[in-house]
C-alpha cells in the first residue's frame, strides 16, 4: 500500500516505480551501455590513426586538434539532424554523433600519451631491430597506455552523459525514460533513470581504472617504489 502511495503521491524515490517497471529500466540501461560502448570503441579505432598522423606530420596536429575540437563545439541536436539524411531516423545517427563528440578527447590523450614516450626506450627499441609497426604496439603503446586510458575513461564517462541526447530520435537509453518523466512530469521515472545513469558512469570509470591497472602493472610498482 505504501507503493502505491508514492506512485499516487508522484515522489521522487519509489519502490513500488523500480518494481514495477524493472523489465523497462533494464531494456533501456541495456540500450544505454551498447550505444555507449559501440561509440567509445568507433572513436579508438579512429583516434589512434589520427594521432599517429599528428605525431608523424606535425603541421597536421594542429589541423587534427582543431577539427575534432570544432566537432565538440556542435550542438546535438544540430550534429544528429546532420546525420539523419545520411542514416535516417535510427541509432547509427547516435553512435555516430557520440564517437565524433569522443574524438576531442581520445584524440589529445592519445597524442600526449605518445608524446610522453621517452626517447630512451625508442633508441633502444630501434637499436633491437624493432620496425616501425613493432615498436608502436610493443613499446609506445604500453608505455603510453596510462594517458591513453585516462582518455577513454573520460570518454566513456562524457558519452554515458550524452547517450541521454539520443532521446529526441528514440535511441537514448535511459534519457528516453528521462525524456518521457520531463513530459508527464513523472518524478519517479525521472529520477530513477537518472540515477542509474550517475551508476552506470561511476561503473564504467571504476572498470576501466581496473582494466587499466591490470594492463600496466608496471605504473604501480614505480608508486610503491617512491
Amino acid at each position: 500500500m505504501a507503493g502505491q502511495d508514492c506512485l499516487a503521491a508522484n515522489d521522487w524515490i519509489c519502490g513500488e516505480f523500480v518494481r514495477t517497471r524493472s523489465q523497462e529500466l533494464l531494456d533501456a540501461g541495456v540500450q544505454h551501455l551498447w550505444i555507449t560502448a559501440a561509440s567509445v570503441a568507433a572513436g579508438v579505432l579512429l583516434a589512434l590513426p589520427l594521432a599517429l598522423v599528428a605525431r608523424r606530420w606535425r603541421a597536421a596536429e594542429g589541423p587534427v586538434l582543431g577539427l575534432t575540437t570544432v566537432l565538440y563545439t556542435v550542438p546535438s541536436l544540430a550534429l544528429f539532424s546532420l546525420l539523419v539524411p545520411v542514416f535516417g531516423i535510427s541509432a547509427a545517427v547516435v553512435v555516430t554523433g557520440l564517437t565524433l563528440y569522443s574524438l576531442t578527447i581520445l584524440v589529445r590523450n592519445f597524442l600526449a600519451g605518445l608524446d610522453s614516450v621517452p626517447e630512451d626506450a625508442r633508441e633502444a627499441a630501434r637499436g633491437m631491430g624493432y620496425g616501425p609497426l613493432r615498436l608502436l604496439i610493443e613499446v609506445e603503446l604500453p608505455l603510453a597506455l596510462p594517458a591513453v586510458m585516462a582518455g577513454v575513461r573520460i570518454a566513456t564517462v562524457a558519452t554515458v552523459s550524452l547517450t541521454t541526447v539520443g532521446a529526441i530520435l528514440g535511441y537514448g537509453g535511459l534519457g528516453n525514460l528521462i525524456y518521457d518523466g520531463m513530459r508527464s512530469f513523472f518524478k519517479a521515472e525521472v529520477f530513477t533513470a537518472s540515477a542509474i545513469c550517475v551508476l552506470l558512469a561511476i561503473l564504467a570509470d571504476v572498470l576501466l581504472l581496473g582494466l587499466q591497472r591490470l594492463l600496466s602493472p608496471w605504473s604501480r610498482a614505480s608508486k610503491a617504489v617512491a
